[in-house]
């Protein structure tokens, strides 16, 4: 998930609560649609690259044979603020000097739009990365093709790749890529650092201190001075799996300083308990902030929260703190029978073992201004079912996504937790990926909005079952969250999407502005922009 505005997010908060789900109709948004337009034919909007000016701009590609594969066209499009009136749309010439490159991306970076394409030099046998800033105003790239990025390759079908990170101010670009190496050998990266010119500011290979069986990168980050810091799993022994019930992997983070110096290694560990997920982000002071979850069963699930701020110079290592969830928040998706007898077990002391959160992925780590931070996480799961017909001996199989609650976890600069709320939602669909499925979120002052897609008959007054019905595509409405700075959730019905004709696609909605956000969604050809306003307290 990609989100914006996040360090306007200041929260001043009190104990902990829980969530309270309001089906009210609070006025919390207003929302006002485009007009409809029809799609070029096998293409599909891929993302929305920036809001500038009175106008955003969106990412439309075509791929070949289907979505996971490789990119025929591309079109930029820029849309109006004001009305989502479609103002232009280019397709971008990926040929360069007759020769066809392969697209990467569109970012943003220092206020330009900047296209990102690789070649592969089959005489030279290297993969190179080009970049090439795009006009605003007529959606075409310069003519200036910038070399940033180069992978010696083994022939035509391992080209390597390239990723990259943007520093949180904008102002450096992390480009890393593999190098090639032996197997159960260290692996070997190349680093390169821009400013938001793409000017080189330093460039270093590196080999990782262990070999490919034991250590794997989970993410990597560049801070406004250059420094670049990667985080990753080491397996003890270089075994993947759990060993006896206990954690085989500790965390790690390898520090690769702007100066030249050496680099440095901080692991990260907590005895026996599992860290299930980590992330960290740098702070304005340098400082590393780390949060994630922990578990006391194994790596999926969690049990509470995990938190300390590393200074990377000095390798102290401040207010390291490990929390555990409250009962109640643990069992407050359970029906009310199975509440009650945990509770009564508690209560009497023959609670074996407390309940875990099951398969919850950590989407996003806000930093708060005072220090503290607010974890997001999802419950996501993939099922894979198999049948067989008892005649003709064929077999099928189905994929089921599931994307459910949500739950936002406030801790202090300590590492103590605020609050922690949930806001329940299912989604589960079938071979689709889930296309339809999970959330798009903005900060608002000091309150936080999710936005998604829901059942109708989850807001009808008179409910026939416990629990919530599913989002399958099947009498869809579009639900907006809100959790004030106490922890408080209230959720309501924005409108029905048979309303716009459209059914919205949450992972490609943006937020484009302090209280803006552009929703997206199409049916068939068929597609449409809205622009959603969180209304200030007492406008309606």
């Amino acid at each position: 998930m990609k989100h914006t505005n996040r360090f306007l997010f200041l929260l001043l908060l009190l104990g902990i609560h829980y969530s309270s789900i309001a089906q009210t109709q609070i006025k919390k948004a207003a929302i006002d649609w485009g007009e409809e337009y029809s799609e070029p034919a096998g293409t599909f909007l891929s993302k929305i690259i920036s809001s500038q000016g009175n106008g955003f701009y969106a990412l439309r590609e075509k791929r070949v044979g289907s979505l996971l594969g490789n990119v025929n066209k591309i079109f930029v499009e820029h849309y109006s603020s004001k009305n989502r009136k479609l103002l232009k749309s280019k397709q971008v010439d990926l040929r360069y000097k007759k020769k066809e490159r392969v697209f990467e991306d569109v970012i943003l970076l220092g206020g330009k739009l900047q296209l990102l394409t690789s070649f592969h030099n089959e005489a030279k046998k290297k993969n190179y990365l080009f970049a090439q800033s795009i006009s605003t105003k007529s959606l075409s790239p310069s003519k200036d093709l910038k070399k940033i990025g180069e992978i010696e390759t083994i022939n035509a079908f391992k080209e390597g790749s390239f990723d990259l990170h943007i520093s949180r101010d904008s102002s450096k670009i992390l480009i890393m890529n593999q190098l090639p190496y032996q197997r159960t050998q260290p692996e070997r990266f190349a680093m390169q650092v821009f400013d938001n010119d793409f000017n080189s500011i330093w460039s270093r290979n590196i080999v990782l201190p262990y070999n490919d069986q034991q250590f794997e990168i989970e993410e990597y980050r560049v801070d406004g001075a250059g420094n670049v810091y990667l985080l990753g799993l080491l397996y003890l022994n270089g075994i993947r799996e759990e060993k006896r019930g206990k954690p085989n992997y500790q965390y790690l983070i390898l520090s690769y300083p702007a100066d030249g110096s050496k680099s440095k290694e901080y692991k990260i560990k907590l005895d026996e308990k599992f860290i299930t997920d980590l992330t960290f982000r740098i702070s304005k002071e340098g400082l590393l902030v780390c949060s994630g979850f922990y578990s006391e069963q194994g790596a999926y699930s969690i049990k509470g929260t995990y938190f300390f701020q590393l200074n990377p110079e000095t390798r102290e290592v401040r207010n390291q703190n490990l929390k555990a969830f409250s009962l109640n928040f643990l069992v407050d998706d359970f029906s009310t029978g199975k509440q009650r007898r945990i509770q009564k077990a508690n209560e009497k002391g023959t609670l074996k073992r407390e309940p875990e959160l099951q398969r919850y992925a950590l989407d996003d780590l806000i930093l708060r201004s005072d220090g503290g931070v607010v974890l997001i996480a999802e419950q996501y799961f993939v099922q894979e079912r198999t049948n067989r017909d008892f005649y003709t001996n064929n077999s099928t199989t189905d994929f089921y996504y599931n994307y459910n609650d949500i739950i936002v976890v406030n801790i202090r600069p300590n590492g103590e937790i605020e609050w922690a709320s949930r806001i329940p939602k299912r989604q589960v669909t079938t071979n689709d990926g889930g296309y339809y499925s999970s959330y798009a979120m903005s900060i608002v002052s000091d309150k936080l909005y999710f936005v998604f897609n829901d059942n109708g008959r989850n807001y009808e007054e008179k409910r026939r079952v416990q629990g919530l019905y599913n989002f399958n595509g099947n009498r869809s409405i579009i639900a907006v969250a809100e959790i004030s700075k106490n922890g408080e959730v209230k959720v309501e019905p924005l409108f029905e999407n048979r309303e716009a004709d459209i059914i919205t696609r949450p992972k490609v909605c943006k937020q484009t502005g302090k209280r803006k956000m552009i929703i997206y969604g199409e049916r068939g050809r068929r597609y449409r922009f809205a622009q959603l306003e969180f209304l200030p307290i007492g406008k309606i």
